[in-house]
């Protein structure tokens, strides 16, 4: 039986917060979670350290009939990134990878409308983005995410988790222009959702929710300091 570390993603969230503190209060520091379970996890983490929030829309490639296998991820931007060590042992042919890339890019696209509406993205350029999602067991989609903020020029990125794979985690620290903090990195793994008492899946409802708070509450913090 696996000891649950955290009661839910809010906590998670929280706890990671804690790890991050050094960015707080920062000008030059803003969160990206990554949806839908990151988002929670972000929305604590941009309160604690009064940073602004907003969506890093990011979708992995589930290998045909085991879905929950990552065999890669897209994020904005038309970036691709595929996991090599499944390809290696499971063999797919490139037209089927093509085809779940085409209906995940269209899913990427459709959430990209339904959190955002109108909002345009936080300008990232010479910025440190603090990306965050519910944990990293292959880090494919995280992957995703730094390969496409790498093309938006920001100062630093910093990849950030409450649980994590230990093996992913150190992958990430060996780029040069990449900070990861993993709060915990039990062993074994096995899975994230083992180190939540609750782990039901994050609704759209949910994210649009706490981007609208997020942004709210920067609003209220603006108002205040002028």
């Amino acid at each position: 039986m696996f000891e649950k570390f955290f009661r839910d993603r809010s906590e998670a969230g929280r706890f990671l917060a804690d790890k991050l503190s050094e960015y707080t209060d920062r000008r030059d520091v803003i969160v990206l979670g990554l949806p839908r379970g990151g988002i929670p996890v972000a929305y604590e983490v941009a309160q604690k350290l009064h940073a602004p929030l907003d969506v890093f829309t990011v979708r992995k490639l589930g290998v045909p009939g085991h879905e929950e296998l990552a065999m890669g991820a897209i994020a904005s931007g038309g970036v691709r990134v595929l996991n090599h060590d499944v390809l290696s042992y499971i063999r797919i042919p490139d037209e089927e990878i093509d085809r779940v890339a085409a209906n995940e890019l269209r899913e990427l696209e459709r959430r990209e409308r339904l959190y955002r509406g109108a909002r345009p993205p936080l300008e990232v350029r010479d910025l440190i983005v603090i990306v965050v999602d519910d944990g990293l067991a292959t880090g494919s989609t995280m992957r995703a995410a730094v390969k496409a903020l790498r093309q938006k020029g920001p100062k630093q990125i910093v990849v950030a988790a409450p649980v994590g794979a230990r093996e992913t985690c150190d992958s990430f620290k060996d780029e040069v222009d990449v900070v990861c903090v993993c709060a915990l990195t039990p062993e074994p793994f096995q899975a994230v959702g083992l180190w939540y008492g609750d782990f039901e899946q994050t609704t759209d409802d949910e994210v649009r929710n706490l981007l609208t708070r997020a942004d709210e509450r920067r609003g209220d913090q603006r108002k205040a300091a002028a």
